[in-house]
């Protein structure tokens, strides 16, 4: 049994003039491979933080939060767009300043980490060993996704809604991972956590939603984009999905592992954050992908 050797996981890392990041790292004296989680929103990387100290012994694990999101930093957006080809930049830019080995990394991304880590496998399919995806929406297929996400794409509901989530931060943090579950499936994540998201979620003049927004404001052309490219991804996929989703349909995600060839896990009983809601499971998908 290897042991861990750094006793402050959580820490900054520039990774341009722009740009900062809070990152979490979880070393191993003797690591087997090195796994980098992507959060979605409204998370922080606290939601990584027990299944990281669950995979440390045998594995460096890194996580950070993304521009907008936590701590990191909220450059205006006419130098940073916070568009999903964007958040692939950063995730190129992370993964080459910190020194990753590409050939013993597995990327595991949910909700909006998910495209940017496709975006980026697609031009450099060498960026990771494997890449565990799931709960996003990779085609602009808007029959598949809740109406909240549909207005926030584009249209004259988006500034709405956007206002609408603004005003209501205390019941998305409250009510937003387990929406939609039936009573029996329905879980707590720890206080640290919710406190982590509540402090980070303004900063100057932007908020996690004015971020999420601004993500979904260039969502479609992405997508579009990431289509069109469908043919050149070649780093090994897995997709997994909670069946209970209630953000995003799991026929979005069928689709994409069918079109690309990859193992598709239907998660039961299981909704839109698989991480949060069965942490011993998402262990065992990372595990298995060092197999």
């Amino acid at each position: 049994m290897s042991h861990r050797i750094n006793d402050n996981p959580i820490g900054f890392f520039e990774i341009s003039e722009d740009i900062t990041l809070r990152r979490m790292v979880l070393r191993s004296a003797r690591p087997r491979g090195t796994v980098l989680f992507l959060h979605g929103f409204p998370e922080t990387l606290y939601a990584w933080k027990d299944i990281g100290a669950a995979l440390a012994d045998d594995y460096e694990v890194h996580a950070f939060d993304w521009p907008g999101y936590g701590v990191s930093s909220r450059p205006a957006v006419d130098r940073f767009s916070y568009a999903p080809k964007d958040y692939a930049h950063v995730l190129d830019q992370y993964i080459a300043k910190a020194d990753i080995d590409a050939s013993r990394l597995t990327i595991y991304a949910t909700d909006i980490g998910a495209l940017p880590a496709l975006l980026l496998a697609v031009e450099k399919p060498d960026i990771a060993r494997a890449i565990i995806v799931g709960d996003f929406a990779p085609f602009n297929r808007p029959q598949f996704m809740s109406e909240n996400l549909q207005n926030l794409k584009a249209g004259p509901a988006m500034e709405q809604v956007r206002a609408n989530m603004n005003r209501n931060r205390d019941e998305i943090l409250e009510n937003v991972f387990t929406r939609g579950l039936p009573k029996e499936a329905q879980f707590e994540v720890s206080q640290e956590f919710r406190d982590d998201m509540s402090h980070g979620w303004s900063h100057g003049a932007m908020t996690t939603v004015d971020a999420f927004s601004h993500y979904y404001s260039h969502f479609t052309r992405d997508q579009d984009h990431f289509e069109s490219q469908l043919a050149r991804l070649k780093t090994p996929l897995k997709v997994v999905w909670g069946e209970k989703d209630l953000y995003i349909k799991k026929e979005m995600g069928a689709e994409l592992a069918e079109r690309v060839r990859a193992e598709f896990a239907l998660l039961r009983g299981i909704g839109h954050y698989p991480h949060l809601q069965n942490p011993e499971g998402t262990v065992d998908e990372v595990r298995a992908s060092f197999r």
